[in-house]
């Protein structure tokens, strides 16, 4: 499988360079690039293109290779602490599973989950709980952030043990709020409340897992995090937004981004010779006031792409969001600050836009991942895409 990076690569998380001749635009990758490691290595690991898997964090991106050892490859930031010619974290040999935060690296294995701190590497992990596979079911005995009976958290308590009638499917860890998907299709939510990211209605924080009940009785198959906003896939493929909306995250009217369109407009047309920007040709209050803006978005709103499309995976960066169709096209929305809604621009949207570059190269995007200033998507050639049996 093919991954495609951009956005944020201040640390070479997408790919590496050396090239520091464009400081005014370093570190920003406007055009969807292949996700590079280095084919062969002089340890022997082989980190070719194709990978199984990938993980964001804001300096960072783990790799799953599709062959070879199993095992992570580290680039970024904290890949200098991995292997320095591959980038292979010696400690994730024969691991199922892998989670980073700007600290610590989380590896799940057959039998046990390690936590381990990037700082004190030598001295083993830091934290580690044994783990059983469950007789009930054949799914992998760990998937993290997830574990047997609770969660793993990116910051200490390492652990959280969950109520057994929970049945959680999977979760998902914004910096200061969880989201919860039961067995059931439910969806709970604590944590951190002050920008509507819980989606109960209100702007409290809440310490114990509580439904959304905006939500109950319509199952839901993924959720996904951002800082300050959460997404959620129905089991109808309908896409459920809701928190913080300051630049458009949510895909909704966003005052953020109506005022970096004006501040755009008033930049060229004071940089033209031919055009006389007059007071009166600025919007005024008035005009303001007759719009309608959505800063906070405290329960969960239904989203529709235009055209209409099901949904087949979401995720969320710090301030964007970006998600698959069935159709294999991928729409983001939000800032845009570093190109990471892959419209080969840095202009921010509270619209979702398809992102022409994988229509116009035949690309099938089957997933997304977001770090938090970046977007990375999985792809494959349309023509290698099975039809279902008619």
């Amino acid at each position: 499988m093919r991954w495609f990076g951009f956005g944020f690569n201040g640390f070479g998380q997408i790919f590496a360079t050396e090239d520091k001749t464009d400081t005014a635009q370093e570190g920003k990758v406007f055009c969807p690039t292949l996700v590079q490691s280095v084919n062969k290595c002089t340890c022997g690991r082989d980190a070719s293109a194709e990978l199984q898997q990938i993980r964001a964090s804001w300096s960072g991106r783990l790799s799953f290779p599709l062959k070879g050892d199993s095992g992570v490859f580290l680039d970024g930031f904290r890949g200098l602490g991995a292997n320095k010619c591959c980038g292979f974290v010696e400690q994730s040999l024969g691991c199922k599973d892998a989670f980073s935060s700007e600290s610590q690296l989380i590896l799940a294995f057959q039998d046990r989950n390690e936590v381990w701190d990037f700082e004190k590497s030598e001295n083993g992990p830091v934290w580690s709980m044994d783990v059983r596979p469950s007789s009930h079911t054949s799914d992998p005995p760990t998937k993290l952030p997830l574990a047997p009976e609770g969660y793993i958290a990116s910051k200490p308590p390492f652990f959280r043990p969950l109520s057994p009638h929970l049945q959680a499917k999977s979760i998902a860890l914004g910096p200061e709020h969880v989201i919860l998907l039961s067995a059931t299709g439910a969806v709970y939510t604590w944590g951190q409340g002050s920008h509507g990211q819980l989606g109960h209605g209100s702007l409290t924080s809440e310490d114990e897992p509580r439904a959304v009940e905006a939500l109950w009785g319509v199952p839901m198959k993924a959720v996904a995090a951002g800082s300050w906003h959460s997404c959620c896939i129905s089991a109808t493929a309908d896409l459920y937004v809701w928190g913080w909306n300051e630049i458009g995250q949510l895909g909704l009217p966003s005052r953020g981004v109506k005022k970096l369109q004006q501040q755009k407009s008033h930049d060229k047309a004071s940089q033209s010779q031919t055009v006389d920007v007059r007071p009166e040709d600025e919007p005024s209050q008035a005009e303001d006031d007759t719009e309608v803006f959505i800063s906070i978005q405290a329960f969960p709103a239904l989203l529709d792409l235009n055209p209409q499309s099901d949904i087949k995976a979401v995720s969320c960066g710090s301030r964007h969001t970006a998600a698959v169709t069935t159709e294999g096209n991928l729409y983001t929305w939000g800032w845009g600050g570093y190109g990471q809604l892959g419209h080969q621009n840095l202009i921010s949207s509270d619209e979702p836009q398809c992102v022409e570059f994988f229509q116009k190269n035949q690309l099938h995007v089957t997933d997304v991942v977001c770090g938090a200033w970046n977007t990375f998507a999985a792809v494959a050639r349309k023509e290698e895409i099975k039809k279902p049996p008619s």
